[in-house]
């Protein structure tokens, strides 16, 4: 079957024909995407209230990209207590905010306890708040550390003490030979795709992210959508897939030119395409800037992520994202696009529409 007679009869394309897309025209994904985007979404841009807090930048990892880490670029070494975690919590909760996303770097210091105390202490003090954390690479890094490797004893202290749903972070590039070159001491890919699947397998959902715009191919990022698909019909959790754009700024990749709008909208639209099991494409305004991210909204994208309001690891990276946005910026921009903001809960319940 031509692939466009696939898209035009909304079939599930062939890994073949998958390779085949960023040959199309940017308007011509841009249709297809955009097509089913609305057939599942209609006119509706979703986000949320959260907070992000990355309780410490002091990681025993050495990746190739990131600007983060404080043994790199970053002169500023920090470690919270959960005090003055805590203490963060304690004021956005003020502003209505219902989803708390923690990602941390991978440090030893206060043992696995340290991790995952704190989280106890956001539910005990506030039951009705959402947690967010724990990416695969922090599983990982947990288990090898302090669990003899065993990730199902990881996940079922997650649950023990009130983690809620899981980040896609530390997926990055799928490609080994990428990643080896990237970030070889993190998790694989294999091993990535496993912690996923044991945490869907305890009724749980996470989001998936693909890292681009470094040292990868285009053949890579198809390729680690495929795998994601792959997953995906098997453990059916993945709730949101986000195509995060590289920051070039402090890392140790050098010489590399930032992608350019189209390249980004077409990655974009070709994941609306190709994961056609996971319900949302978000475009995050974090590494997209929100212009771009509501011009993507029209390329199969549905989301922008949320209101964030303090953001290190993209912005150590060079992304303007380091204050968060505002609730009503969402909505303006949202609006003025013609289209329906959708305040969602972190599970994609439709709280509030404006």
């Amino acid at each position: 079957m031509d692939i466009l007679e696939a898209l035009d009869e909304g079939k599930r394309l062939s890994e073949e024909d998958c390779y085949k897309l960023y040959d199309l025209d940017l308007q011509v994904l841009g249709f297809y995407a955009n097509k089913k985007r609305l057939k599942l979404h209609g006119k509706k841009v979703y986000f949320n209230c959260n907070r992000h807090i990355n309780p410490t930048n002091m990681c025993v990892d050495t990746c190739a990209f990131c600007a983060f880490s404080a043994h790199r670029h970053n002169p500023n070494p920090y470690h919270l207590t959960h005090e003055e975690i805590l203490k963060i919590v304690d004021d956005t909760v003020t502003r209505g905010t219902k989803e708390i996303h923690i990602v941390s770097a991978h440090n030893k210091k206060g043992g696995w306890e340290w991790y995952f105390e704190i989280f106890r202490k956001i539910k005990d003090k506030y039951p009705h708040l959402h947690i967010k954390a724990m990416t695969a690479a922090e599983i990982n890094f947990i288990a090898k550390s302090f669990f003899d490797g065993d990730y199902s004893a990881v996940i079922d202290k997650m649950l023990e003490y009130g983690v809620d749903s899981m980040p896609g972070g530390g997926a990055e590039i799928f490609d080994e030979k990428v990643r080896n070159e990237l970030c070889a001491s993190k998790v694989s890919s294999d091993n990535w795709l496993k912690i996923h699947g044991l945490w869907h397998q305890k009724g749980k959902q996470s989001n998936a992210t693909m890292l681009f715009g470094h040292i990868e191919s285009r053949e890579n990022r198809i390729d680690h959508m495929l795998r994601l698909r792959k997953q995906q019909d098997i453990s059916k959790g993945f709730n949101a897939f986000i195509p995060l754009v590289w920051q070039k700024d402090n890392s140790f990749l050098k010489d590399l030119k930032p992608l350019g709008s189209i390249e980004i909208l077409k990655t974009i639209a070709i994941a609306r395409l190709v994961l056609d099991n996971i319900s949302h494409i978000k475009a995050y305004w974090a590494t997209l800037g929100l212009n771009l991210a509501m011009v993507a909204q029209e390329y199969g994208a549905d989301d922008l992520d949320g209101t964030i309001e303090k953001e290190n690891i993209q912005s150590a990276g060079g992304a303007k994202s380091a204050n968060g946005i505002t609730l009503q910026d969402f909505i303006d921009n949202i609006k003025t696009s013609n289209l329906i903001p959708i305040e969602r809960d972190s599970l994609y319940n439709e709280i509030k529409e404006y």
